[in-house]
């Protein structure tokens, strides 16, 4: 099972993009300190952001809800990888984990956040973060890959019906997420989450490897729909250009980031 789950993981992580070392780099700086700072849903860390993110800060705590999950998280010396059993598990446990309040520089979440209870989360996270100089930032990506976005979208729709309703603030390009923080000069562009595009060299396997790990694609294949039938994965490599076609995509992925703020208090 362990092997499995290994092997899954991987190709996980190698259909899915890389995140630019530029926006760590960015996140970094608008951050007062640089001592410690959560990701959260790190899941395998898959790409290693929490050691991207390490870069930067003298330690990271990455938590999520699949122990399964972290056991083959990349290992890094300022990375502590934490278990949180519940997806949303007590507020005072939470911070508590996090070492108390008002310890936090900066709070990561790649590809995650839409899947939280977001008020209990964002509770947490005021509390956790230093104020004032503390950077929330999340960030996602959905079907719009160029130069496949048309076929893309057309494989998205035939999803729909298996797709959990929280994946829509995803693929709306989080327009509509709730984000009750403070401007900090990145993550709005004329009232739109700012644009961030990810390079990926991507074979037409590694594609349909991406989709069959996908939420809606696995669900449905739970209810006996097979999204990825024959039929359909003849239409992609048509649109693909080819089984052997190893393409550069761009993913149009998206992104929010702000701050608390002063506390009411103060």
């Amino acid at each position: 099972m362990a092997e499995l789950f290994t092997e899954q993981s991987a190709v996980y992580a190698a259909a899915r993009p890389a995140y630019p070392k530029d926006l760590f780099t960015k996140l970094s700086a608008l951050t007062a300190h640089h001592r410690r700072a959560w990701d959260v849903g790190t899941g395998n860390g898959h790409r290693a952001h929490p050691v991207q993110v390490a870069e930067h800060y003298d330690s990271v705590v990455a938590t999520d809800a699949s122990a399964e999950q972290l056991r083959h998280a990349a290992p890094h010396p300022k990375v502590r990888y934490l278990h949180t059993p519940d997806a949303t598990p007590g507020e005072e446990d939470l911070v508590a984990m996090l070492g108390g309040e008002a310890i936090v520089d900066l709070i990561t979440v790649a590809q995650a956040v839409h899947w939280f209870d977001l008020p209990a989360f964002y509770g947490v996270a005021r509390r956790v973060l230093r104020r004032p100089g503390g950077v929330i930032a999340v960030w996602g990506y959905n079907y719009r890959m160029s130069p496949v976005e048309d076929m893309m979208s057309r494989f998205f729709d035939t999803t729909l019906p298996s797709r959990d309703p929280r994946a829509r603030y995803l693929t709306d390009g989080y327009r509509d997420l709730p984000f009750p923080f403070e401007d900090v000069g990145l993550g709005k562009e004329l009232g739109e989450p700012a644009s961030l595009d990810m390079e990926q060299e991507m074979s037409f396997e590694g594609l349909i490897d991406m989709l069959r790990s996908s939420s809606a694609v696995t669900t449905a294949k739970q209810q006996g729909v097979d999204l990825l039938g024959e039929r359909v994965v003849k239409e992609l490599e048509e649109g693909w250009g080819g089984p052997s076609l190893v393409r550069k995509v761009t993913y149009k992925a998206f992104l929010l980031a702000g701050t608390p703020g002063p506390k009411a208090d103060e």
